[in-house]
C-alpha cells in the first residue's frame, strides 16, 4: 500500500505534464488519406542507394543545388554558407555567407544569385558575393520561412512562404519551425511574386500546410508547387491572386489542380531536369503524423514527450521524376537509411547532385 501510495502521485503529475504542458502549437485535425505505401509506380527499390560524396570540409546540409552561368555548382549549407565548386567537387571554395540559412536558389537573367534564406528573406548576390536583401517584408506582414524560389523569363520571381506561424529565425532551426507547422495543420503557407522592377508583392495563393519546392511550366503560365504538410503537389496558375487553397475544392477551381496527391513521403524540392522533365525530392517516410490527424491532442502530447524518447521512422531516400502531365518516369530510392533527408535534386548533363538538408557531404550519381 505505502508502495502504491507513492505510485499514484508520479501517475498523476506524468498525466498531468502529457495533458497540461503548454505546447507551442494549436493543433488542427484534418483527414489525412490513407498512406499508399511502396506500390505501383513508387514501387520499392535501390536505385538511390551507393552515392558517391563530395566532400563538404565539415559543412552541413547542402539543401539545394544549382549551376551557375559560370558552370559550377552553388549549394548553400547550416553554416550560412554559398558554397561554389566544379562538378566533381575540387576548387571548393565559400562564394558568399548570407548570415542566414540560404535554401532555395536561382540565377536570374542578370547572372545574380537569387536566393531563398530561412532566416534573413529574399536575398540577391552580385557575382563577386556582395548580398543584399530584395525582399524582408511582404503582404500582411514579414517573411516568416523564405524557402523555395524561381526566377521568370520576364524577370519576376516566384518564391514559397512555408509558414507565417513558425520561423525558423524564432524557433532555432529550419527543421524545428518545419516540424511545429506540419504538427498544427493551420496551413498558413504561401505563393509569392516579386517584381525586381517595381518592389512589387503579390500574393498567388495561400492556404497551403507547408508550401515548399517552386518550379514554373515550360510556357511559365503556372506554377508546380509542393505541399510537404498533406503529401501533394499542386499546379497553380501564375495569374492567380489571394487563391485560398486550403478551402477551394481543386476540381472547381479553374486556376489550380492537383498533380499528384497521397505521395509517399513529404514533397520538398523541385527542379528543372533534362528534357523537360520535374525532379522532386521526398524528405522522409509517412509517420505517425496520420495516425493523429483527427486525432490533434496526440500531437499536443508527442511535444510534451523529450525528443530523445521519440521513435522517428528510419532514413529513406526518396525522389522521382515526372512530366508535366504528372506521369511519373523516374523513381529512384535508398531504403539503406545512407541518404538522410533528401530534399531533392539537380541534373545536369551527366550526374544527378541529390539534396540533402542533414548531409555531410554532397552525393551524386552517373545519370
Amino acid at each position: 500500500m505505502k508502495r502504491l501510495a507513492m505510485v499514484i502521485p508520479l501517475i498523476v503529475a506524468f498525466t498531468a505534464y502529457l495533458t497540461l504542458k503548454p505546447v507551442p502549437i494549436a493543433p488542427n485535425a484534418w483527414q489525412a488519406p490513407a498512406a499508399p505505401g511502396y506500390t505501383g509506380v513508387h514501387a520499392a527499390n535501390t536505385r538511390l542507394q551507393g552515392l558517391h560524396q563530395i566532400d563538404l570540409h565539415g559543412e552541413v546540409g547542402p539543401e539545394h543545388v544549382v549551376m551557375g552561368p559560370d558552370g559550377k555548382l552553388y549549394t548553400g549549407v547550416e553554416s550560412g554558407n554559398i558554397l561554389r565548386m566544379q562538378h566533381d567537387g575540387s576548387g571548393q571554395e565559400v562564394f558568399c555567407n548570407t548570415g542566414g540559412r540560404p535554401l532555395g536558389m536561382a540565377f536570374d537573367a542578370d547572372g545574380k544569385l537569387i536566393v531563398a534564406d530561412a532566416y534573413k528573406g529574399l536575398l540577391s548576390v552580385t557575382a563577386d558575393g556582395s548580398v543584399s536583401v530584395l525582399l524582408g517584408m511582404a503582404e500582411g506582414g514579414p517573411l516568416h520561412f523564405p524557402d523555395a524560389v524561381v526566377v521568370a523569363k520576364n524577370g519576376n520571381i516566384y518564391l514559397s512562404d512555408s509558414s507565417t506561424r513558425f520561423s525558423p529565425r524564432l524557433w532555432g532551426s529550419t527543421t524545428e519551425a518545419a516540424m511545429l507547422d506540419i504538427f498544427e495543420q493551420s496551413s498558413t503557407g504561401r505563393v509569392l511574386e516579386y517584381q525586381p522592377a517595381s518592389k512589387e508583392v503579390r500574393v498567388v495563393a495561400e492556404g497551403l500546410s507547408f508550401s515548399n519546392g517552386i518550379v514554373l511550366s515550360s510556357d511559365e503560365t503556372a506554377l508546380f508547387i509542393s505541399e510537404s504538410g498533406k503529401y501533394r503537389v499542386w499546379k497553380i496558375a501564375v495569374a492567380a491572386r489571394q487563391l485560398e487553397l486550403n478551402r477551394s475544392i481543386p476540381q472547381l477551381t479553374p486556376l489550380a489542380s492537383i498533380v499528384f496527391d497521397n505521395l509517399p513521403g513529404y514533397p520538398d524540392n523541385l527542379t528543372r531536369g533534362q528534357d523537360g522533365k520535374i525532379w522532386l525530392g521526398l524528405a522522409g517516410q509517412r509517420n505517425f503524423l496520420d495516425f493523429t490527424a483527427e486525432r490533434p491532442y496526440l500531437r499536443s502530447m508527442a511535444l510534451r514527450i523529450p525528443r530523445m524518447l521519440w521513435k522517428m521512422p528510419p532514413s529513406y531516400g526518396h525522389v522521382i521524376a515526372f512530366q508535366e502531365d504528372g506521369k511519373v518516369i523516374a523513381d529512384l530510392q535508398d531504403p539503406s537509411g545512407d541518404s538522410p533527408t533528401v530534399t531533392g535534386v539537380t541534373e545536369t548533363a551527366n550526374r544527378l547532385y541529390i539534396h540533402n538538408v542533414n548531409g555531410k557531404g554532397l552525393g551524386w550519381m552517373a545519370r
